[in-house]
């Protein structure tokens, strides 16, 4: 479960909730970003979420229902390790866009993931292995939560999360074009998870390079970084 929003007014702000069970996570500020890593039993901690410096953000839910399309076949590479490669830098919005043009991208076995990116310019970018790619310029919005964007609510699933996007969509078509930090954690508040909980609340101001997050549902205790360049 996990709930991305990119708003695109005056300023360009992206929202993610991460819902995660028992999975150990942390957030890391580094040098050139701030990251939400996952302790992997085999790769060890891995920056799988968040926001860098040159303007990407990362978020990745998972499909439900799992759809057997997105296992891996030969020639493809998963969609883990071109989210932190977009994340680190090491590969850019616009090439990552490019290896899902082509049909490369896969996910990892028996999970079906679902990156949700976007960059400075507030372009989003979804990749649904198996399906295809959804490439949207610089929307108003955008909301992604654990359904397919090709299959909508054809398939039901206790966690797909249409009631979380429908919630979100709602709030967002009430806002005006001051739209703010503060009323993107108040969607993400609203969409919060307990059941498969919500660990990891984050909102990047693209325009301002500043993130800005809470753990575990703590929206009194909000911390900040503003990128130096």
């Amino acid at each position: 479960m996990c709930t991305s929003i990119v708003v695109n007014k005056k300023k360009t702000i992206v929202g993610w909730n991460l819902d995660l069970l028992d999975m150990e996570h942390r957030v890391r500020v580094g040098e050139h970003g701030v990251y939400i890593e996952i302790n992997d039993a085999a790769e060890g901690w891995m920056p799988l979420f968040g926001a860098n410096d040159r303007g990407d953000f990362v978020g990745m839910p998972t499909c439900w229902p799992y759809d057997a399309a997105s296992e891996p076949a030969p020639g493809q590479t998963d969609v883990v390790h071109l989210d932190i490669d977009l994340l680190l830098q090491k590969k850019t919005f616009d090439e990552i866009r490019e290896i899902a043009a082509v049909g490369k991208a896969c996910s990892i076995p028996g999970v079906t993931f679902m990156p949700a990116l976007s960059d400075v310019h507030g372009n989003v970018l979804y990749i649904i292995p198996g399906k295809g790619y959804c490439y949207k310029e610089k929307p108003v919005y955008s909301v992604m939560t654990n359904f397919s964007p090709f299959k909508m609510d054809r398939e039901k699933h206790p966690w797909m999360g249409w009631d979380r996007y429908q919630k979100a969509v709602e709030m967002l078509e009430e806002t005006d074009d001051d739209f703010s930090v503060e009323e993107c954690f108040r969607i993400l508040q609203t969409v919060a998870q307990t059941v498969c909980p919500t660990v990891v609340s984050m909102v990047f101001d693209v325009s301002e390079m500043t993130v800005y997050w809470c753990e575990n549902r703590d929206y009194e205790n909000i911390q900040k970084v503003r990128f130096s360049r």
